[in-house]
């Protein structure tokens, strides 16, 4: 054989290698689009997780029942149906043992339904919103618009937890023409209260199809759930779920972008889609903890994904990173031990902190720290800040960088500018209420908190690899420390 044909034979290899690994970061990509497509509020994420798990094998507890936890069990739970915590004893594990746990949140910035939502303006029937989280508002503007999120449904004596999803456009926030604001381009921030307000209906349409609005509002207390918002939202809501208006008893309603997710670029390497942050990092936790159940029969330790609500308000709520969940979790799988096995547990364990991480701009690379600029497709972000904005720390990196060079997976740093300000997660907040050692970490994105944000596909595969290897290498580099 001479060395044309050896070279040739070399070239189609690697061309070979090349095609399924792009064939793989797509599959992934392909999957979490599917994911992001179907979970427009955080109670649909959490039932999106729920059904993976359940297909690979785990069963719900409850908080309010009590446990028995054996080596190898396989459980999740829920709080409010917008935060899910799920886990997988190790085969070798005992109470005082650690806890290997990714972080992540369920919700992203989107408007939120009023409690009372009816508004009428200028001939339009319009639905009332609330701001939620540190959203750039102005992308929602001319978006087509429709509504997701829970119902509760009263039905023969029960009270029924129901999702919906309109699955059409039915609302939209106008932007004023740029004749009637001549500094349009040059300075737009709209009026949040008055000026953020979808249109769902035109009061002329309403009344020629039988729809007329009742402008009279009934006594306090007189009034029924239904008559707060536009009998039209009411209908398409009812009409999802089969049921009367007076069997709605509430709601919480996230407005959605009807776009769905896709991916993008002339090279296929983008994913263009809403709530990236923090869909992505919820998504390929629990595709990691399932992936890695093989591994489980050996593990000293229990593998958690705690994936949190509220984080974009400050986590501040009884389902928020904030509460006693989490640590009312690991009390509980730490009892059958001594007094002080929880205690012994904790300075054991490691959690990851997982969110999306700024990519480098590049139209605005100088609001970039010079050294610390992540690029897309080259591996997930580490975090750093000395005013503790990030939770991570020498140690917590130094183990971090040992799983991903075991698990080739590539890694990349961060840290913002000085004259920046700078975010910050769960992490802090777990670490200092656990006092767990915590990373915080996240895949590299563009458009961060627009309606529209913008990663890249290898993130999805890269952040599932590292997850991976966490789970089933964190016991035995933590064995190694020798400190």
């Amino acid at each position: 054989m001479n060395n044309k044909t050896i070279d040739g034979q070399r070239k189609q290899k690697v061309a070979s290698e090349t095609m399924a690994a792009t064939d793989k970061v797509l599959g992934a990509a392909k999957q979490f689009i599917s994911f992001v497509n179907k979970c427009p509020s955080p109670f649909h994420a959490v039932d999106e997780v729920k059904k993976l798990l359940v297909a690979a094998g785990y069963k719900e507890l409850r908080e309010t029942d009590p446990w028995a936890i054996q080596p190898l069990d396989k459980y999740f739970l829920t709080r409010n149906q917008s935060t899910i915590i799920a886990f997988a004893v190790g085969g070798n594990f005992k109470p005082g043992n650690g806890f290997s746990i990714v972080g992540a949140h369920t919700d992203s910035p989107c408007l939120k339904v009023k409690p009372k939502s009816k508004t009428n303006k200028s001939g339009y029937a319009m639905v009332g919103v609330e701001c939620y989280g540190g959203g750039i508002w102005h992308t929602w503007f001319d978006r087509d618009l429709t509504v997701g999120g829970r119902v509760l449904v009263k039905n023969n004596g029960s009270i029924e937890h129901h999702l919906v999803h309109i699955q059409k456009p039915i609302l939209r926030v106008p932007h004023i023409a740029i004749h009637l604001m001549r500094d349009h381009n040059e300075k737009f921030g709209p009026n949040k209260e008055s000026q953020v307000c979808p249109v769902l209906a035109t009061s002329v349409q309403l009344e020629l199809q039988g729809n007329k609005q009742e402008d009279d509002k009934k006594p306090e207390g007189q009034e029924k759930q239904c008559d707060k918002h536009q009998p039209a939202l009411v209908k398409l809501i009812c009409d999802e779920l089969n049921i009367s208006p007076d069997q709605m008893m509430d709601f919480e309603l996230c407005v959605a972008d009807t776009q769905p997710a896709a991916i993008g670029g002339a090279l296929d390497e983008f994913i263009f889609a809403p709530r990236l942050d923090n869909l992505l990092n919820a998504y390929t936790a629990v595709e990691a903890l399932i992936e890695t159940d093989g591994s489980l029969k050996s593990d000293p330790n229990i593998r958690l994904i705690c994936l949190f609500d509220n984080e974009e308000v400050g986590s501040q709520s009884a389902q928020g990173a904030a509460s006693t969940l989490q640590e009312l979790v690991l009390r509980r799988l730490s009892s059958g031990g001594s007094q002080t096995a929880f205690e012994e547990a904790i300075p054991k364990s490691y959690m990851i902190s997982a969110d999306q991480a700024h990519a480098v701009h590049p139209n605005y690379s100088d609001k970039h720290e010079t050294n610390h600029q992540a690029g897309l497709h080259k591996g997930i972000v580490l975090k750093f800040n000395s005013n503790q904005r990030y939770a991570t720390t020498a140690i917590t990196t130094t183990i971090l960088r040992e799983i991903a060079l075991k698990s080739g997976c590539p890694l990349q740093d961060f840290v913002v500018r000085n004259d920046s300000p700078c975010g910050s997660t769960i992490g802090p907040i777990m670490s200092a209420k656990l006092g767990i050692p915590t990373i915080d970490i996240g895949a590299p994105q563009l458009s961060m908190h627009s309606i529209r944000e913008m990663c890249c596909t290898s993130s999805v595969s890269q952040a599932i690899c590292l997850y991976k290897g966490f789970f089933e290498k964190y016991p035995e580099v933590f064995s190694s420390l020798k400190f």
